[in-house]
């Protein structure tokens, strides 16, 4: 895949607050989401976070210095693919000697920084991270050896590590070498951290977000297919947020023969302000393509940019194959089934062959619709602009089964805001959680 450097979020905004938005919560305007949920673009490199030296000393406990692991961890929200996101901070006796988070696959654990820092200070102190520390030799040495080795009193932990390699096997190495270990602290927002992460341990697939613009009257395209553009340029600076934190961009092929898509990030379009010192490096993400009778023409225009294209289909044509693999594209065959391909074994293969954490689609209304028909959209986000298409014009989903009112899917809305001169509602659907 091919690298793009980019610079990191403004550090002119304020806690969990993106570009050009403002959230709505079921109470109202609020300044920031009320759900916990993590913003899709991370906090500054160089953001302030106060130190507790410099705070009141009442009053902070487990939760405070927590959620300053979690907000540190943000900063890898487009960097860490196929690793996770994590945080850490190291206190003693009141003060906060070492921190840091993980920046890269390959690189350092965010651990492994905080030690670093804290040098041997670290002796005695409390360790927070976000996510059960690994125990394994990976890409890196394991970091239970090295908070052993640094004589840390106490560790307390989020979320416990669902890859079978850990998986509370840390925890037990940790408890072992006398270190008091606690869990569970914010672990609700540990989890939103990292969905893709977790649900490639836990199931074996990716976690789903479909992206999708609609006028006020719920409507993505006119009749000939035209949409560009429904929404506004904020808006659409917004969406490389969403896929710059994605492993991979998904999409049928019929939008590829409508619109010929790059599916990459657009750096120049991402809502930040340059900080030439400190930049963030995230990878092109990789472009998914479902063609069930390889229809894609060799000259999409993907095919010829940096970064790897997989198509899946159903297509036994090796001729066709050939084709599209001599143009670039890398062809795998899945079974079929209802006559198209089989979505559970594509995320299956995404999952076990790629490690890809979050896929963002992008599509039209067949694959949405048959994603969401099969259960395997997580999230639904939705640019809704204030405009009218008309009766006409087509829909978000092609659902043709629902017939009666109680064939609905319900939607969970987690967040309304307001991005542009449009609005962004994050919605999961109930039947797929």
């Amino acid at each position: 895949m091919t690298d793009a450097i980019i610079p990191p979020a403004s550090s002119s905004l304020s806690e969990g607050e993106i570009p050009h938005s403002k959230p709505l919560s079921k109470e109202g305007i609020s300044p920031t989401s009320s759900n916990g949920e993590i913003s899709p673009t991370p906090p500054s490199s160089n953001e302030k976070i106060p130190t507790l030296s410099k705070l009141v000393m009442g009053g902070f406990n487990d939760q405070y210095y927590m959620a300053r692991a979690l907000r540190l961890a943000e900063r890898g929200l487009w960097s860490t693919d196929p690793n996770p996101r994590v945080g850490c901070v190291l206190v003693r006796d009141g003060e906060i000697v070492g921190e840091g988070w993980h920046q890269a696959a390959g690189e350092p654990h965010a651990e492994i920084h905080a030690l670093q820092m804290a040098k041997e200070k670290a002796a005695g102190a409390t360790c927070y991270v976000t996510l059960e520390p690994c125990c394994h030799y990976g890409r890196t040495p394991p970091c239970t050896d090295a908070l052993i080795k640094a004589a840390v009193g106490r560790v307390v932990v989020a979320i416990t590590d669902p890859n079978p390699l850990v998986s509370s096997k840390g925890i037990e190495q940790l408890l072992k070498a006398g270190i008091t270990v606690d869990t569970g602290v914010l672990s609700h927002e540990a989890e939103q951290l990292n969905p893709g992460f977790l649900m490639r341990m836990r199931e074996n697939r990716p976690y789903i977000r479909c992206k999708l613009a609609m006028s006020l009257d719920g409507r993505t395209a006119m009749a000939s297919g035209e949409s560009q553009w429904i929404t506004s340029t904020e808006a659409r600076s917004d969406v490389q947020c969403l896929r710059a934190r994605s492993s991979a961009i998904m999409t049928g092929a019929g939008t590829v023969l409508a619109d010929d898509p790059r599916l990459s990030v657009r750096v120049d379009e991402l809502p930040c302000q340059l900080q030439p010192d400190k930049q963030v490096t995230i990878k092109q993400p990789l472009r998914v393509i479902i063609d069930t009778h390889l229809s894609m023409p060799v000259d999409a225009r993907m095919l010829s940019l940096p970064g790897q294209t997989v198509i899946f289909t159903a297509s036994n044509s090796e001729t066709l194959k050939s084709m599209l693999e001599k143009a670039g594209a890398h062809v795998i065959s899945v079974p079929s089934r209802d006559q198209a391909v089989d979505l559970q074994a594509v995320c299956q293969r995404l999952a076990e062959e790629y490690e890809v954490n979050e896929v963002h689609m992008e599509t039209g209304a067949t694959l949405s619709g048959a994603m969401l028909r099969a259960g395997l959209i997580d999230e639904v986000v939705i640019y809704m602009a204030p405009i009218l298409m008309g009766n006409k014009a087509r829909g978000l989903f092609n659902l043709p089964d629902i017939e009666r009112l109680n064939q609905h899917i319900p939607l969970d809305i987690v967040e309304i805001r307001a991005v542009g001169n449009d609005w962004r509602i994050t919605a999961h659907p109930i039947n797929t959680r």
